[in-house]
């Protein structure tokens, strides 16, 4: 927009609240923005607060924006007295009218300004920092503000954008050196890693103002060096000279060199780094792209330091795209873990009205914060560290404008500096050389712009370099080790963190050998995926009963049988779960995503004096207990059963042919057999796993277990068949399959019902609400891809259609990927059955009939057409609307009960029929 230097010139130096607020914000609005005409915006919008009518400065309706203006100067972070005796910041005063407002005009966003600044707070966050637009900035950063007229536009991070930039362009300059090295080797590799950090530190540290005030130290010192033999001597001598202190350098150097601080730290103490020779092409990216065209002193440290190792990672640079955690994802981990309670204990010692008191305990509280301490065992490149360090500087920084009154060091016994919290409270392992590096590096950069946070505060500069702290990133496997030579047990508060995902069968063999290492003597630990070595290793330092963790894990810790594996032996120990996430998708906010469906567990064996919490998904509920089913019910574990709990007809599951497809047929491979072989007619018969039985579109076996040897030996196209299947379970290493090469006309394992049948898909979209189940009669075969419930009646089908069977299904089942993957000894065997009165029963039996009476009336839909969500007949809805409340009222349920409820109570049923059993 033409307009926006013209807009700022306008408004720079000038701003009064009554004159000129309406002004200010018309010009954002239409002149800036662009926005139509016939947008409203109100101005003074009347709110009753207790009775009183209140003015809004400026309220949008269309995008529920509400905006508090204050003068030119105002301290926005400063609070001041309200008419009825309450101080408040501006954004509390905002967030204060908000909530007097009709929910449906409730703020979705709540903006303080002064003029100079405006600060944008996110309602979705509302504990987050406010992002912050400076007047000086709009002509770079305007789009910020497009969620104003646009409700669809919630983009305003800007340490988003610039972070991920800042990644695509150590890209590019890793790609060219790489270039440069003659057939690299490991230390090539290392070196090409070291150089990169180091160069991204330089630019980071110019543009943040650390190498003093000239912001371009970097840059114009190293233009000088025309030409990359020189360029590269001159960046050498800047790397040596930054791990050189004071004292030890040479009198008479040349000032502009001189001028750089030390750095120390061990960032640039290698004296082994292999550097490349460089090119015109790679002294353009480093001078022009990467500094004079780009302000690094803006990226987030969080995504930045892992989008940096992403770069550096040869394994996720060959796949092709970068992936790090999404800040908000690091959020459900660390808010509910400890950063929740903080926020609250800091809001009660701020509301003490005895000014001396209230100082007391914020020194106390900043004390407390700067004695708690962190580990991530599986740590990356620290988002987890590095984001939670970020989050207690924020709330130190909170005690320090409080306690310093906006004056300068006011309120604090060390003069030098008032910052207490230090990265060197967060201790992470990680197995990955260069993602220690760089985790090292982001903590860095994050202490350092937290220090820039804390001298506007207090109005103070302070020296960052030569550096003095030291995040504790070890090099590691952290299953190897002993975290207490990291960090004893007894100093730990938190352990955090997202290990790494890799299921039971698909381990290697040395991680198998790990989880067996830590695992010793477990019953069935060999079925368990790799994270849980994490789970396992961060109970054994519980002992120390102050130690709370929360740990990121795939949800198949949580379902099936790893929760009876994993959870029970845990919890006989002594753990407990604190606060849990159900399933949720995890994703990475990177240019590839890795969609990959999680959940998060809290827990310790402290005592929980808070409210338990269950997040599922945009909700949150309390709970008495959590089990390792993330279920507020009792501390059950539903383990493998070969027999059914209740009495009810056994299922087992579809016959094996085990024939390396020679005995199945697609419909025209059929008729083209039968052409050939006319006699073989009679012997083929529908074929359904859960695809086919769930789309209605069989496959076709042919069936030769009941033929007499003449029969055969009157078919040569089936015999055939019958010499290439003895063939294949001859090459076979299995003993059954052998045995099974003696009768090779015959199925590897048949099972054919000799009346109609219950199907039950063993695999089936978490996307349906009712998994499709059926009828089917004796003259259709099924594989081992669906379990079959012989002798079953109407009455077992209603049950087992049910939404009470669904809700115990969804909860104790596996899952492939999201899937659901019902279970014949987990599910079905374990099943707590009802014991209906003889009308329950009977009503049960017609509701079901009644689901059966709805199908057919729909002849040419599959059960995929009919209970796809989307699609699902209005008939079919209500005869299963029916069907659940006759079976919710033959167990005695409340009709209004949520499925977490209903789960609830079918556990306490399981608990009292297994008493004395298990």
């Amino acid at each position: 927009m033409k307009d926006i230097r013209q807009f700022i010139d306008k408004w720079a130096g000038r701003g009064n609240e009554k004159q000129e607020t309406q002004q200010f914000w018309n010009d954002i609005i239409y002149k800036v923005l662009d926005a139509p005409a016939e947008m409203v915006l109100e101005y003074e919008k009347p709110v009753k607060v207790n009775g009183q009518t209140k003015f809004i400065d400026g309220y949008i309706p269309s995008t529920r924006v509400l905006i508090e203006q204050k003068s030119i100067g105002v301290d926005l972070m400063k609070a001041e007295l309200q008419s009825d005796g309450v101080k408040l910041t501006p954004y509390e005063q905002g967030r204060r009218y908000g909530g007097y407002l009709p929910f449906d005009e409730q703020p979705r966003w709540i903006i303080d300004s002064n003029f100079e600044e405006i600060r944008v707070h996110d309602m979705k966050k509302p504990g987050e920092a406010p992002e912050i637009i400076l007047l000086k900035d709009m002509e770079k950063d305007y789009t910020r503000l497009n969620f104003l007229v646009n409700s669809e536009d919630e983009h305003i991070k800007k340490e988003f954008e610039v972070s991920v930039q800042a990644g695509e362009i150590v890209g590019i300059l890793y790609d060219k050196l790489l270039e440069q090295y003659n057939d690299p080797d490991e230390h090539d590799l290392q070196s090409l890693n070291r150089l990169c950090v180091r160069i991204v530190f330089c630019m980071y540290a110019e543009d943040a103002g650390l190498f003093g005030s000239n912001t371009h130290a970097f840059h114009d010192y190293m233009v000088q060096f025309n030409g990359p033999a020189r360029f590269r001597n001159g960046l050498k001598e800047l790397f040596s000279l930054l791990n050189q202190s004071l004292d030890q350098r040479d009198p008479y150097l040349d000032p502009e060199l001189a001028a750089f601080p030390y750095v120390n730290g061990g960032l640039f103490a290698d004296d082994d780094l292999a550097m490349p020779f460089f090119t015109d092409e790679i002294l353009n990216i480093i001078l022009e792209k990467a500094s004079e065209d780009f302000d690094w002193s803006d990226i987030s440290p969080t995504i930045f330091g892992a989008i940096f190792e992403s770069t550096l990672n040869p394994e996720t640079r060959r796949s092709g795209g970068m992936h790090y955690t999404s800040i908000e994802n690091i959020h459900k981990v660390i808010d509910p873990l400890f950063l929740d309670e903080l926020k609250e204990e800091l809001t009660a010692i701020m509301a003490e009205p005895v000014e001396r008191t209230r100082a007391k305990k914020l020194k106390a509280y900043q004390d407390k914060l700067a004695g708690l301490k962190f580990l991530d065992p599986a740590c990356g490149s620290g988002n987890f560290l590095t984001e939670s360090y970020l989050c207690l500087r924020k709330l130190e920084n909170d005690v320090i404008a409080e306690l310093s009154g906006g004056q300068v060091m006011m309120g604090f016994e060390d003069v030098t500096s008032p910052i207490k919290v230090s990265i060197e409270q967060f201790y992470g392992i990680e197995i990955n050389d260069f993602a220690c590096a760089t985790a090292q590096t982001a903590m860095w950069i994050a202490e350092a712009k937290m220090m820039k946070e804390t001298e506007a505060l207090v109005r103070q500069d302070f020296d960052f370099f030569p550096l003095t702290t030291n995040a504790n990133i070890v090099e590691g496997n952290a299953l190897r080790m002993d975290w207490n030579d990291i960090v004893s047990a007894r100093a730990l508060d938190y352990i955090m963190g997202n290990p790494p995902f890799v299921g039971a069968r698909y381990m290697s063999k040395e991680q198998k050998m790990e989880l067996n290492d830590i695992f010793p003597s477990w019953k069935n630990a060999g079925n368990l995926d790799y994270v849980s070595c994490w789970f396992k290793k961060t109970a054994d330092l519980m002992n120390v009963i102050t130690l709370r963790a929360a740990l990121v894990s795939t949800n198949s810790l949580t379902q099936g049988e790893s929760v009876a594996n994993l959870w029970k032996p845990l919890m006989e120990d002594g753990v407990h779960i604190d606060f849990a996430h159900r399933t949720f998708q995890w994703d990475s906010e990177a240019s590839i995503k890795a969609h990959v469906h999680c959940v998060i567990v809290g827990f310790s064996k402290a005592p929980y004096s808070g409210p338990k919490k269950i997040y599922n998904k945009e909700t949150v509920s309390f709970a008495e207990n959590i089990n390792g089913y993330l279920t507020d019910a009792p501390n059950v574990f539903v383990a493998s059963r070969t027999k059914p709990l209740c009495d009810v007809p056994e299922i087992s599951i579809g016959s094996q042919p085990i024939d390396n497809g020679n005995y199945l047929f697609n419909k025209e491979e059929m008729v083209a057999f039968i052409q050939k072989e006319p006699l073989s007619e009679q012997l083929f018969h529908p074929w359904y796993g859960s695809r086919e039985f769930i789309n209605q579109d069989p496959r076709f076996c042919l069936y030769l277990g009941d033929c007499t040897p003449t029969e055969l030996r009157n078919m040569p196209e089936c015999l055939r068949r019958v010499e290439a299947v003895r063939e294949f379970r001859l090459s076979s290493n299995r003993k059954s399959t052998l045995k099974a090469a003696e009768t090779p006309h015959r199925f590897g394992m048949t099972t054919i019902p000799q009346s109609n049948f219950i199907v039950i898909p063993k695999v089936s979209s978490e996307n349906r609400r009712y998994v499709p189940i059926g009828f089917m009669t004796p003259n259709n075969m099924c594989s081992d891809l669906v379990f079959i419930i012989p002798d079953a009646s109407i009455y077992h089908f209603g049950i087992l259609t049910s939404n009470v069977h669904m809700a115990w299904m969804r909860t104790v089942a596996g899952r492939l990927e999201m899937r659901y993957r019902y279970s014949k000894d987990v599910v079905y065997n374990n099943f707590p059955w009802p014991a209906p009165t003889d009308e329950q029963r009977a009503r049960i039996e017609a509701t079901a009939q009644g689901i059966i009476d709805a199908r057919v009336k729909y002849p040419n839909s599959s059960l995929a057409d009919l209970y796809d969500e989307r699609t699902m007949p209005i008939e079919l809805r209500k005869a299963h609307q029916a069907n659940d409340r006759a079976v919710m009222l033959a167990y005695g349920f409340n009709l209004k009960m949520t499925e977490q409820e209903c789960v609830a109570e079918l556990m306490k049923m399981y608990q009292k029929l297994t008493e004395g059993n298990e």
